[in-house]
């Protein structure tokens, strides 16, 4: 049954993103996309990290602070669909981006999310790298005692109310922070 399994993919037809680096690098690109705008500069964003396949922001309204968005600088709506060679470019960039700021920050906990199409605000292909919550022994107090973690309930409240639009002096303070652990 394996060999069958095997045979069945020799000489197979590839995807066109499945060739080697030699494949064009020519992005695709829509004049309307803000993230597009962003990567060809007629937007402004924080810049945090960047290479030629990849561009990584401080997000505009973030969850918490420091909330990076690492995107590929080419126009796909759909993760499933994004050219393998843009997938390890933006998989090598979530690493990188996520260490610097869990050491500009001196907070390890994080998230990583990916929407596709839902709850997609921009349909460009992006990942939020997300720091965790830390809340003062203040915020921590709205639980039942201090040594329960806060509830899940509490802690959405908690976030929801933590959150605020991204300063632009905040925003070079803390991209230099990070841009110097990279």
């Amino acid at each position: 049954m394996t060999s069958f399994l095997i045979n069945a993919h020799v000489n197979r037809p590839t995807s066109p993103w499945d060739t080697p680096s030699s494949q064009s690098t020519e992005t695709a690109h829509d004049p309307n996309c803000t993230f597009c705008q962003i990567i060809d500069r007629s937007l402004p964003a924080t810049i945090v990290y960047e290479t030629p396949l990849v561009i990584a922001i401080l997000d505009i309204l973030p969850l918490r602070r420091g909330h990076t968005l690492v995107i590929p600088k080419t126009h796909y709506s759909r993760v499933s669909e994004l050219p393998s060679e843009y997938s390890r470019a933006v998989g090598e960039a979530v690493g990188v981006v996520a260490k610097a700021l869990t050491q500009a920050l001196d907070n390890t906990g994080l998230n990583v999310v990916c929407n596709q199409e839902y709850a997609q605000a921009v349909p460009h292909v992006h990942y939020h790298v997300i720091p965790a919550p830390t809340f003062s022994s203040k915020e921590a107090a709205h639980t039942k005692t201090d040594t329960e973690p806060p509830s899940q309930r509490a802690m959405h409240r908690l976030e929801f109310e933590s959150r605020s639009e991204l300063d632009d002096d905040d925003a070079l303070i803390l991209a230099q922070r990070i841009r110097s652990r990279l």
